[in-house]
């Protein structure tokens, strides 16, 4: 499980550093304003699939991969989120 989330994000990089004007996740990296208004849309959606218990899985995928290029695209490394995570693990127990 972890291992296709590590090789979605190499993907997410790998995409951040090539020249593809064709790549979706390219676009995304480079247009801040647009990969933002992707994760609202995206999250939109999720929560109306949770509340009509409806294409959950589909739209949470759509979140977690929108919020991945976000995150990558602003600088900031999944490995610092899930070190912050690990910190908070006493308080959240």
């Amino acid at each position: 499980m972890l291992k296709s989330l590590e090789e979605l994000v190499n993907i997410i990089r790998n995409r951040k550093n090539a020249n593809l004007e064709k790549s979706y996740t390219n676009k995304l990296l480079n247009d801040k304003k647009f990969n933002i208004k992707k994760v609202n849309e995206e999250v939109e959606e999720l929560i109306d699939a949770i509340q009509k218990n409806n294409n959950q899985v589909h739209e949470a995928a759509d979140v977690l991969y929108h919020f991945l290029v976000l995150l990558e695209g602003s600088g900031i490394k999944i490995e610092d989120v899930m070190e912050e995570l690990k910190k908070r693990q006493n308080e959240i127990r």
